[in-house]
């Protein structure tokens, strides 16, 4: 998942042409076989994960708000925003699933985090599938890439920055931008293609869908937006304390902010020519954090720490790759490029494309 980022893309970076990378066929074979047993989504796994995570993650929430002094509100805090980012990247899956695999789950993760965080599934239902598209990724129809690596300095902490801004960003949409389109033609256009969207690419117009999934775009828009306004009421009226709400703001911009860190080490953000690229280069400019690491289970939750793995393989759920990066870690050889996309952590992610923007 990603935050909006709103600059001039074609002014940030200088194309560069590169040599294109062909496709491993033995790896995409050896992946494609051995994860055959693996499709299948576990309601099991899915319904406690998503009920335990958001559970922990309110019960935190009001326990920063009603702890007796500052120390013990950070700590419940911190837990908090930890354990709600790791409920509200189910949306992730959620873009994934087939539904009757799954029933219910949509509904329970849009009740549970997608409407209280203002992030309901059609925010990227429709928008994610399209990074996924083998002719799209890393060009500038993809809605989720940006050619970070070959930008200016400035631009990551503006990239950081921005994802601070994101709650009040969300509030403003669902209490003041959606209620004013219902009376704005030309503002409802905006809303649907620019703002309506889980994206960093500017450019990116979001093609608006029809039948069911408009139906249930326009049922979720409603619920949060009305969700968005009682907040508000109760929090002019006093009914909510202003502290309450502030605590709640500073929670949603924390876990915007870490899922902004995550999302900078997602890829390499190395396609800097805006070319279609082969599976094996998609791969290989995206990133897995596999064990022994331990931290990428707080900062890449739901399966992210596998996102390489993921792009070979978009239709293992999370609760799978682990396996699946197992299973083919023991078989592929050492020269395959499977191995080349494993990192150790999120410190050396960071520190290479921040020289790769100093250059």
């Amino acid at each position: 998942m990603a935050t909006s980022f709103t600059f001039a893309r074609q002014q940030a970076y200088a194309r560069v042409a590169r040599a294109p990378i062909a496709d491993d066929m033995a790896m995409l074979r050896t992946a494609a076989e051995l994860s055959r047993d693996l499709h299948t989504p576990s309601p099991r796994h899915y319904w406690t994960d998503l009920l335990l995570s958001a559970g922990l993650g309110w019960g935190a929430l009001v326990a920063a708000i009603l702890a007796p002094s500052v120390g013990l509100a950070l700590v419940a805090g911190v837990v908090a925003a930890l354990a709600l980012y790791r409920a509200e990247m189910f949306i992730h899956e959620v873009s994934h699933i087939k539904h009757s695999a799954l029933p219910g789950f949509r509904a329970g993760y849009n009740l549970l985090v997608g409407v209280p965080l203002m992030t309901p599934s059609f925010m990227y239902e429709g928008v994610h599938n399209q990074h996924h598209a083998k002719t799209r990724y890393g060009t500038v129809d993809d809605p989720e890439y940006l050619p970070l690596a070959s930008m200016k300095p400035w631009t990551l902490p503006l990239f950081l920055g921005a994802a601070m801004l994101a709650p009040i960003a969300f509030l403003f949409r669902s209490a003041v931008l959606v209620p004013l389109s219902l009376v704005v033609p030309g503002l409802r256009v905006l809303l649907e293609e620019r703002w309506s969207s889980l994206a960093i690419n500017p450019q990116f117009r979001r093609r608006i869908p029809e039948g069911e999934a408009r139906a249930l775009w326009l049922r979720l828009e409603a619920v949060t937006s009305l969700w968005a306004l009682t907040l508000i009421a109760l929090v002019a009226s006093g009914v909510v304390p202003l502290k309450a709400f502030l605590i709640f703001l500073a929670v949603v911009s924390v876990i915007a902010v870490v899922n902004q860190v995550r999302t900078l080490v997602a890829h390499l953000w190395e396609n800097e020519d805006g070319a279609a690229m082969s599976v094996t280069a998609q791969y290989l400019d995206s990133v897995n954090v596999p064990p022994p690491a331990l931290l990428p289970v707080l900062w890449a939750p739901v399966g992210l720490r596998y996102h390489a793995l993921h792009h070979l393989l978009p239709g293992v759920p999370y609760h799978a790759l682990g396996e699946a990066h197992r299973r083919l870690s023991a078989v592929l050889e050492p020269a395959s490029p499977y191995h080349k996309a494993s990192y150790k952590g999120l410190p050396g992610l960071v520190e290479r494309l921040v020289k790769r923007t100093m250059r």
